[in-house]
């Protein structure tokens, strides 16, 4: 029944945030997100698959609170993107295993460039961990399909850390719902800060 899967999922998924929420090392998160609150230059977010698209909505989320945040696409980035890192900046790699070829094969670009690099995954034996400044484990016990495959649950699980910091940094910092609109004037959420701030 199709309603049974759907249940099991959800469950299933809802499960794993709760697990992540207590295993979760507190200080790691802490200190990337004063990280992200000082950094002097950009935020960029990089991945493959379902790591990009867990890249690109933390890089919306942020652009949202107003955060310089960006996404670094990784066949672009060894055709030239990478031009636009520095040593003010932060590179946010995604990869559930850490030895992703098409990651890998910037990591040493971005040592050279010197930005701070920051590793999302489960793997603290890795490449991209080893090369890393900062590792930020993210590891569900299962994911809910039948091969324990599919990117699902630890997709949401990044999403809801960086989903979290956002948060923390709308109300610690000197974001407004002003800001709110200027930065997002379309839609529902535009039409409901237009009448707020009326």
């Amino acid at each position: 029944m199709l309603k049974d899967s759907i249940e099991y999922v959800i469950n299933s998924e809802s499960k794993e945030l709760k697990k992540i929420s207590e295993s979760l090392d507190y200080r790691v998160v802490e200190k990337l997100t004063h990280i992200i609150q000082n950094v002097r230059g950009n935020v960029f977010v990089t991945g493959c698959g379902t790591s990009a698209m867990a890249a690109k909505k933390i890089v919306h989320t942020m652009q949202v609170v107003n955060r310089r945040f960006f996404y670094l696409n990784p066949s672009d980035a060894v055709h030239g993107a990478l031009g636009a890192v520095n040593d003010s900046d932060v590179v946010i790699v995604i990869s559930k295993g850490g030895n992703t070829k098409e990651l890998c094969s910037f990591i040493e670009n971005i040592r050279i460039k010197k930005a701070y690099l920051v590793y999302v995954g489960e793997n603290e034996n890795s490449n991209i961990c080893k090369a890393a400044d900062l590792f930020l484990k993210v590891k569900i016990e299962k994911e809910p399909d039948t091969y324990n495959m599919l990117a699902t649950a630890s997709t949401l699980a990044v999403i809801s850390i960086f989903d979290a910091i956002a948060i923390y940094l709308e109300k610690n910092s000197n974001f407004s719902q002003k800001i709110f609109l200027e930065n997002h004037p379309s839609g529902a959420v535009g039409d409901r800060l237009s009448k707020i701030i009326e």
